[in-house]
């Protein structure tokens, strides 16, 4: 079952699932609290999700990615390889995000943001120094007479690893990115992490390590700039770029991205502003709890039916990049600039065939008439 586009647009996509599993603590009259604000800011209301979904049974059990990754002898590349394909597989998720301090003390506080879904992560490319994953989600909603809905499948985010990479697309503000060399001393043993948005538009890159002990393995980029996500420009417009970091850890039964992010306010010259330029700092962290019984088979077929039309769109967006940089006309998400690519892939899921050529072209002139302004 496919949401409308504009539906997706408003409910699911450039934010996370907003969908809590019935499972939840707060089914349970648990608080989900992981910290807050300081006593008389605790009553903030948490926004975000608004539905139920299925129950879903965790897998208690250490993966097999994770006794992959323990084996002996591994080399350090071939340890970092296994802890990034750690992360396929299909999961409960959660997201809280919370500003843990305001540096204005006339600042309003801000709610926290917690959401939750279901989603499997697929390895779409293994090149040995590159990896991608694939998310997708597939919910199912508790409607009000107890029922489960159809599975409400959704292309979501994608994350590439690159290995000693020589150059990252750097964001850099005003709907802008470029691409920037890595310093010779930064590469070295270093992987890149590059974000894409649900329509493989890129969103941010980073260079980071892995470290590994017996407990769990661990990367943490270097600090990049970012667009707002949709769980921000949809409430506030008093800051245009986060200054932030992503850790991502791997554990026996899932693994857990934590973001540490600053929000910072910029000139219209581009440059942060000199009075207060940092707003907030805010914290988040995404746990990926490993899920087993869960039919995931209709994402499954998404990934499969829709692929090729996908790589051909980040064909596009690398001819793109490679030239030096783009500007956004304005924010894949805000302006919904996804959705003729999401109705494309919908005619393949409902069996159109996959003509090479024709989704060229099409991918050409929705690029070059919705998403590129001159730079």
């Amino acid at each position: 079952m496919r949401l409308p586009a504009i539906l997706i647009a408003l409910v699911l996509l450039p934010a996370f699932a907003h969908a809590y599993e019935s499972a939840s603590p707060e089914a349970a009259g648990i608080s989900r609290y992981t910290f807050a604000w300081p006593l008389g800011e605790g009553m903030l209301k948490p926004r975000g999700a608004s539905t139920k979904g299925a129950a879903v049974t965790l897998d208690t059990e250490p993966a097999e990615q994770w006794k992959r990754l323990h084996a002996p002898g591994l080399s350090d590349f071939e340890r970092d390889r296994r802890a990034i394909l750690a992360m396929a597989g299909p999961y409960r998720v959660s997201f809280d995000f919370l500003d843990v301090a305001r540096f204005d003390p006339a600042q309003k506080a801000d709610a926290p943001y917690q959401s939750w879904g279901t989603e499997y992560v697929f390895v779409s490319e293994d090149r040995g120094d590159f990896i991608a994953l694939q998310h997708v989600l597939v919910m199912r909603v508790l409607q009000q007479d107890g029922s489960e809905s159809e599975p409400f499948v959704t292309r979501h985010w994608r994350q590439e690893w690159r290995y000693q990479a020589d150059t990252a697309l750097v964001y850099e503000g005003s709907n802008a990115w470029f691409l920037r060399k890595i310093p010779q001393d930064l590469r070295r043993g270093a992987w890149v992490q590059s974000v894409y948005q649900v329509d493989d538009s890129p969103r941010y890159a980073a260079p980071g390590r892995w470290q590994h002990s017996d407990s769990f393995s661990t990367w943490i980029s270097d600090e990049t700039w970012r667009p707002l996500p949709r769980r921000e420009w949809s409430v506030r417009n008093d800051y245009q770029v986060l200054l932030g970091t992503n850790r991502h850890t791997i554990t026996p039964t899932g693994w857990l991205q934590e973001e540490n992010n600053l929000k910072l306010a910029l000139e219209d010259s581009g440059k942060p502003r000199e009075a207060l330029p940092y707003l907030a700092r805010e914290y988040g962290v995404a746990r990926y709890e490993r899920i087993k019984d869960y039919d995931f088979s209709p994402g499954k077929a998404y990934f499969d039916k829709t692929e090729p039309f996908w790589s051909e769109v980040r064909a596009a967006w690398k001819e793109i990049i490679l030239r030096g940089g783009f500007k956004l006309r304005k924010p894949v998400d805000q302006g919904q600039l996804f959705v003729p690519f999401f109705e494309y892939a919908d005619r393949l899921t409902d069996g159109e065939p996959f003509v090479l050529e024709d989704a060229r072209s099409f991918i050409e002139k929705i690029l070059r008439e919705n998403y590129l302004a001159p730079t």
